[in-house]
């Protein structure tokens, strides 16, 4: 009888857990993203426009939480980033 009773609490004690493994799991992942001011920063360092680049890829970066290697092409890596355009249907990003 008393296995019974120690069953249930166990049981809430385990699912406590887990929502708080889960809760933190969440977090951890935010916070290791990438660091989108040096990958920008290299990404537009042969740009002609290199403010306007830099605002760009930083929107599509944390937007898409990756930038191509390189400095210009190789969008095939990071499709998110590939395919956002403007409002006039322009490529947005770098």
């Amino acid at each position: 009888m008393a296995y019974t009773k120690m069953t249930l609490p166990l049981l809430v004690l385990c699912l406590l857990l887990t929502i708080e493994l889960q809760v933190y799991s969440g977090e951890w992942l935010a916070v290791e993203g990438i660091d989108c001011g040096s990958a920008c920063e290299h990404r537009c360092s042969k740009s002609s426009r290199h403010k306007m680049c830099i605002r760009a890829c930083n929107t599509c970066c944390s937007r898409c939480d990756c930038v191509p290697p390189g400095t210009s092409g190789n969008e095939d890596v990071c499709p998110c980033y590939a395919k956002m355009t403007t409002h006039g249907g322009r490529h947005k990003c770098p």
